[in-house]
């Protein structure tokens, strides 16, 4: 053994920002104004969380759930209970009752920390939760009560703990983190995180070709802290000692442009509806006292956003939107598509650099992935052939939390799900999830690319593509699609500039306006809703209506 054998362990790298800038700033929006604490306050806060655990009994390897929206104190506990050994457990609280409650129970959380305008949303299934003993309520000035009989406010919980604590050395490979996916199809299933896929993932995230982090940055991440750990941000900004711009609850898209001026955001990261949200504020004449001259990189996720708002960001603003491609099950950071990847694409056309970005990206270092056919063979890696996307590294699930999936993993690869191509280059190109390729007279169409199309036309605000079943042709496109106020845009328009790329047969048999189309709770369309209600109206193609 020639180097030291030093655990890679979140404790070694979430204070070290507030040790190398303690002055920084931690900003949430709040009510009136906003809530200010500096990066040594938060870390000194993060300290005193785990002594105040401890002494209710918390130990290595406990679960410990968060209800929170993005805000300093759900920062805290991101910092707090990894570095004190214990899980902490990220609750979507945009799930049902039902898994909420199977979550929970399933997870064996000890102790949940709710924001109080949320509570209302937990009280139904405290009398159904029997490992839960304690609720942390995080007063905001709401007012949210709890018939919970063990509960006490987060500042009384810590305020008499010290402001240091002696973080256990354990094993590198101990979970620190827990997500469950969002249970599209059957339970949600539990992704546990240990510190050494964190740790990697983390220090991989920052570097120039990732993200292209730096302690200079100041980060708002819109994403929400309970989506696969906030996409890992809060991590790569606690270990550089950026300044965290956090939303709250303020989610609309006027505040988040506000608080992205106002504190000088140089990245932000969210879904493609918020861009686009955030596009159509822009465009309108009502925000023409924003600054956004910091702003230099937007990341986007959940699913491909449009080339058209890629563009526009770009030409518009000369800010970078940053395709990621990954899943709860990849920590979750599996490739990134940049505008300039590589070298040589410094002397490609700007056309061909979009052309490039509007693929799912490159793969991070230290993973493999690879396209299989029904057999399990390989495909190659030569931008036509199409195959189930698997992927294997440090941070990818090798199965997931007390359920066995033995379905979801094939000799050591995770099964995304995902249907892909790989081309020359190495850029990973999803054509559809799996369940969501529609299959008309044996040939495939690909329900995003027909959406990717639609939204980059003019006065289309987003569009959803599902399959409906057809006697002749097993199934056939069907287009949902939200337009903006006032645009003229009519089912003819759109399919005819569906028609300049696609041939006749992929085209949608209906355009069907809508106000508005299902999201799961992680933001992407919800196309099981959508078939479901589809279903539930005795929706017929338009050839079978009279048939």
């Amino acid at each position: 053994m020639t180097m030291q054998q030093t655990p890679l362990l979140m404790s070694s790298l979430l204070g070290r920002g507030a040790k190398l800038d303690p002055h920084e700033e931690i900003v949430t929006l709040q009510e009136n104004g906003t809530h200010r604490q500096t990066l040594k306050t938060t870390w000194e806060r993060a300290n005193q969380v785990a002594g105040a655990l401890q002494a209710h009994g918390i130990q290595v390897g406990d679960r410990v759930a968060s209800f929170m929206w993005n805000n300093y104190r759900h920062l805290e506990l991101y910092q707090a209970l990894p570095s004190m050994g214990a899980v902490l457990h990220t609750l979507n609280i945009r799930l049902s009752p039902t898994d909420l409650e199977y979550i929970i129970n399933h997870a064996q959380d000890r102790v949940i920390f709710v924001d109080e305008d949320l509570l209302e949303l937990l009280e139904p299934l405290l009398d159904k939760l029997p490992t839960v003993e304690l609720i942390v309520i995080c007063r905001h000035g709401e007012g949210g009560e709890t018939s919970f009989p063990n509960a006490v406010d987060y500042e009384d919980f810590i305020q008499q703990q010290p402001k240091t604590y002696d973080w256990p050395v354990i094993d590198e490979n101990s979970p620190m983190a827990l997500c469950y996916t969002s249970g599209t199809t059957g339970k949600p299933k539990g992704v546990m995180y240990t510190h050494r896929s964190t740790y990697l993932h983390t220090i991989t995230q920052a570097m120039t070709d990732g993200m292209g982090l730096s302690a200079v940055d100041s980060i708002c991440g819109i994403v929400p802290m309970f989506h696969a750990m906030g996409w890992g941000l809060p991590y790569c900004a606690s270990m550089l000692g950026c300044k965290q711009v956090m939303p709250h609850k303020f989610m609309s898209p006027d505040k988040l442009l506000q608080l992205m001026s106002d504190e000088e955001v140089t990245l932000s990261a969210g879904v493609p509806t918020i861009w686009q949200g955030i596009k159509n504020i822009l465009t309108s004449d009502s925000q023409n006292d924003l600054d956004l001259s910091k702003l230099s990189r937007l990341t986007c996720g959940g699913s491909a956003p449009p080339v058209s708002l890629m563009r526009w960001y770009w030409e518009e603003l000369n800010v970078e939107m940053i395709q990621g491609w990954g899943m709860t099950e990849t920590n979750p950071l599996g490739t990134l598509s940049r505008k300039v990847a590589k070298r040589s694409h410094m002397k490609i056309t700007e056309d061909q650099q979009f052309e490039n970005i509007a693929k799912a990206g490159l793969l991070m270092p230290g993973l493999e992935m690879e396209i299989f056919d029904e057999e399990w063979n390989r495909l190659p890696h030569d931008g036509e052939a199409v195959g189930e996307l698997l992927i294997r590294g440090p941070w990818i699930a090798a199965e997931y939390f007390n359920n066995p999936q033995p379905d979801k993993f094939h000799e050591g690869w995770l099964v995304t799900g995902d249907v892909a191509k790989i081309d020359p280059e190495e850029y990973l190109i999803i054509a559809d999830r799996s369940k969501d390729l529609i299959k008309s007279g044996g040939e495939w169409i690909s329900s995003v690319d027909i959406e990717n199309h639609i939204v980059a036309l003019e006065g289309v605000t987003q569009a959803a593509v599902v399959a409906q079943p057809h006697p002749k042709w097993d199934e056939r496109p069907v287009a949902m699609v939200i337009v903006t106020d006032g645009a003229n845009v009519t089912s003819e328009l759109i399919l005819d500039h569906c028609a300049e790329i696609f041939a006749k047969w992929q085209l949608p048999d209906e355009v069907i306006f809508v106000a508005e189309i299902p999201l799961t709770s992680t933001g992407k369309i919800d196309k099981k809703t959508i078939r479901s209600q589809l279903e539930e109206q005795n929706y017929k193609l338009p050839d079978l209506r009279t048939a």
